[in-house]
């Protein structure tokens, strides 16, 4: 599995970031190719999110391990 991580700014704080997994090869088209070349569905998650600023992404590649396991 292939996922898209975004580093997303909050636009009236732009102190206040985190990650957020955009989206991942179980659910989209995301090769290690498109997602290395800045993931086309970075674009369209963000006219979906305009409060926030990509800072930054990453792919990542396996199983994200779940939060407060």
């Amino acid at each position: 599995m292939i996922a898209i991580v975004a580093v997303l700014c909050s636009l009236s704080a732009p102190a206040n970031c985190h990650e957020q997994t955009v989206t991942t090869s179980d659910f989209a088209d995301v090769s290690m190719q498109s997602c290395m070349m800045g993931a086309p569905q970075l674009a369209d998650w963000m006219k979906e999110h305009p409060a926030e600023r990509l800072a930054g992404w990453r792919c990542e590649f396996g199983k994200r391990p779940s939060k407060g396991a």
